[in-house]
């Protein structure tokens, strides 16, 4: 994209701009499959089950949790960019936004569906963004591709196990698991690949 830089610390004003406003449409589409009430996607499963043990809110633990396995690239020589760092702060603290300026469902299946649909929408949008501006994977995609430069495991296995791995023990915590973290699952491949689509025709590639 024109946007995208050349290194994880290129950084421009409209660059960051980019960058800080698809962080925080993530954050807040993570939030409303919070507020739904019908399951959260699996690392916000991990972030609340560990808020409910400790004196930390959802947005608090998904911020350490990012700092967490941001240590855990060290051991495989990953570095973090720009956009690593402010992923982890962004993310998190528009996470805790949302939640506090979106009601909850009030358990309306039809709103709690709608909301997750939006939820998945926005994190597609987000992800686009802050991918696009080449300044850093997030903390968990950065440890999915160290990982798998690795073990030579493929990307998409590594992904999963990954994945699996947050539920369960977010699951095991008291994390909330239902539809919509199925459908967060089924659908945000599909919202992430057709926003990058939807940018790179309105903005061009170089």
């Amino acid at each position: 994209m024109r946007w995208t830089g050349t290194s994880r610390w290129d950084l421009s004003l409209t660059r960051i701009l980019i960058l800080f406003f698809g962080l925080a449409i993530f954050g807040l589409g993570d939030s409303l499959v919070i507020q739904s009430h019908i399951g959260n996607a699996p690392w916000s499963v991990l972030a609340q089950g560990l808020s409910l043990h400790t004196p930390f809110s959802i947005g608090a633990c998904t911020f350490i949790i990012g700092a967490t396995v941001l240590l855990l690239w060290w051991p495989l020589k990953e570095r973090p960019g720009f956009g690593t760092l402010a992923n982890i702060a962004i993310i998190s603290l528009f996470i805790q936004i949302g939640m506090w300026i979106f009601p909850t469902s009030n358990g309306n299946w039809i709103l709690s569906i709608l909301m997750v649909l939006a939820g998945i929408a926005l994190v597609g949008a987000g992800s686009t963004l802050y991918i696009t501006t080449g300044l850093g994977p997030g903390p968990r995609d950065g440890l999915m591709t160290a990982i798998h430069h690795k073990t030579k495991i493929r990307v998409g296995r590594v992904r999963l196990a990954i994945e699996i791995c947050a539920l369960t023990i977010g699951a095991l915590l008291g994390g909330r698991v239902g539809i919509g973290t199925a459908l967060f699952a089924l659908l945000i491949g599909n919202s992430v690949a057709i926003w990058l689509g939807v940018a790179k025709h309105f903005a061009g590639s170089n």
